[in-house]
């Protein structure tokens, strides 16, 4: 450091910017700079770049049939233009007072947009999307964030909590609709069976080799089970002793 000038440092994954008399004179990669202060009037600000994560949570929508839920969402955003971030916080008060605020607008913006999206959806179209209803983001709040002088990197729906006893409907109504389509199978299965037993009994009438191949798969299914005598075909009848 010299006599007149002042040596300021920027970190790696940060922006410096330096004021002069309390007005914004440039911005500033990472590195070391020897500023000319001949009055000690210089100050250099440093915004970090890296990702931060805004959690929102417990907030309160109305679906589009007047259902009141709660949800959560995970915000993934970066400080992308310094200048226009500078613009549009106080960061004079320094650099974690103007993240706090720019935190609290971002938060704002990102729930009336998911309010908007989560609300215009009935509970039951809901409850069957929520497994593809995790991206939040769009065009306009992308837009909204850029304007800040923020890049949003994620949006995305954590938790979506109905309350008890619409869980409790939507048990019932998931319980009814796998029943009937287990009924439903089953009659299918049970008509697929007649039709079987039907066309086999056409297909037996009049045939005596399917009737015999039958008769001795009967005969073997019973001696399977014991010692059985069985006699099969016809003899002749012995005569009568002389009375």
């Amino acid at each position: 450091m010299g006599i007149l000038t002042k040596t300021y440092q920027v970190r790696p994954n940060s922006v410096g910017l330096l004021y002069r008399n309390n007005v914004l004179e440039k911005e500033l990669p990472p590195g070391r700079y020897e500023v000319l202060d001949l009055l000690g009037r210089t100050q250099l600000l440093a915004l970090p770049t890296t990702s931060r994560q805004l959690l929102i949570t417990n907030q309160e929508v109305l679906t589009r049939d007047s259902i009141a839920l709660r949800f959560s969402c995970v915000v993934l955003y970066r400080v992308a233009d310094a200048l226009r971030f500078a613009g549009s916080f106080d960061i004079g008060r320094g650099t974690l007072p103007a993240l706090a605020d720019a935190e609290q607008r971002l938060a704002t913006a990102v729930q009336l947009a998911a309010r908007t999206q989560i609300g215009a959806l009935g509970s039951e179209e809901l409850a069957e999307r929520r497994a593809e209803l995790t991206d939040l983001g769009s065009e306009a709040l992308a837009a909204q964030a850029a304007a800040l002088g923020l890049a949003l990197e994620q949006v995305q729906l954590r938790d979506l909590t109905f309350p008890k006893n619409i869980q409790d409907l939507f048990a019932r109504h998931l319980e009814a609709k796998i029943r009937a389509k287990a009924d439903l199978e089953n009659a299918r299965t049970a008509v697929a069976t007649a039709r079987a037993l039907k066309n086999a009994s056409e297909l037996m009438k009049g045939d005596e080799n399917i009737r015999f191949f039958q008769f001795m798969e009967t005969i073997t299914k019973i001696a399977e089970k014991g010692k059985h005598t069985f006699l099969v075909g016809e003899f002749p009848q012995l005569p009568k002793p002389p009375s």
